[in-house]
C-alpha cells in the first residue's frame, strides 16, 4: 500500500554490482532513524556499501531513494493499516487491531523506534515540501479508510451518530501518532498497550473487544 509514493526505475546500462534490495533496506533504516533531510548521502552510501555514482544509477537521487524506501516500509512484509481496517469484522476491532499492532511494531527490537511515516519528514525545508506531502497523503489515506468503516456502521445503526466518524477516526490516528512519539522517547511496549486500551474507553460502546495483535517488525502508522 503506497498511495502517493512514486518510484523511479533504475537507469539501463551495466548490471548492478550490488544487491539493490538489501541496499534499499539499509537506506530505509537510516531514513527511519534520522529522517529525510538529516540523512546525508555519505551516510547512505556507507550504509548501503555503494558509491555515489552507483546510488544515482540505481535510484536516481536521494529523493527517489527515499520514496522507494517509504514504499518498502509500507509494503515490506507487514499488514498495512488499510488492509487491517478492511479485514477487521467491525470498526471497533479495526481500531483495536491498529492500536495493538502499532504498539508492537513501534517498539521493535531490530528496527528504529517509532513510525517512519510520522517521524522521517517532520521538520523539513521548503525544498522538501513534496516529501512531506507524500507522507501526509499516506497518513490521510489510512485515516480515510478508518473513517469510512466507522461511517458505514453509523449508517447501518450499529454505532450512534455522535461522536461522528471523522472525530473518531482522527482521535485514534492521533493516538497512534502519539504512540510513535512516545516510542521514540523510549516508552515500553507495555506502556503503549496501556495507552491503546485507555483510548478505547472513548469508543461509543461498552464492551472492549480484545483481539490478538498482528505482530510486525514494521509499523504502518497513521
Amino acid at each position: 500500500m503506497v498511495s502517493g509514493a512514486t518510484t523511479t526505475k533504475r537507469r539501463s546500462g551495466r548490471p548492478l554490482s550490488f544487491d539493490r534490495q538489501a541496499a534499499l533496506k539499509q537506506a530505509m533504516l537510516l531514513f527511519w532513524q534520522y529522517g529525510y533531510e538529516a540523512t546525508s548521502l555519505q551516510c547512505l552510501t556507507e550504509a548501503m556499501r555503494i558509491t555515489p555514482p552507483s546510488l544515482y544509477a540505481a535510484f536516481g537521487d536521494k529523493k527517489q531513494l527515499f520514496l522507494e524506501a517509504v514504499e518498502l516500509y509500507t509494503t515490506g512484509g507487514s499488514a498495512s493499516a488499510i488492509s487491517i481496517i478492511q479485514e477487521s469484522p467491525t470498526a471497533r476491532e479495526a481500531v483495536w487491531n491498529l492500536l495493538q499492532t502499532s504498539a508492537v511494531a513501534l517498539t521493535g527490537t531490530d528496527t528504529p523506534l517509532g513510525c517512519m511515516l510520522i517521524s522521517s519528514a517532520t521538520n523539513c525545508s521548503p525544498a522538501s515540501a513534496d516529501v512531506q506531502e507524500t507522507l501526509a497523503r499516506l497518513r490521510i489515506a489510512n485515516e480515510t479508510a478508518l473513517r469510512e468503516k466507522i461511517q458505514k456502521e453509523i449508517d447501518e445503526g450499529a454505532l450512534p451518530p455522535e461522536p461522528n466518524a471523522m472525530a473518531l477516526a482522527s482521535l485514534y490516528m492521533g493516538v497512534i501518532q502519539a504512540m510513535s512519539t512516545q516510542a521514540r522517547d523510549g516508552a515500553s511496549r507495555t506502556k503503549l498497550l496501556a495507552m491503546a486500551e485507555a483510548s478505547l474507553r472513548a469508543w461509543p460502546e461498552t464492551t472492549l473487544a480484545r483481539t490478538p495483535p498482528k505482530t510486525s517488525n514494521q509499523p504502518f502508522c497513521d
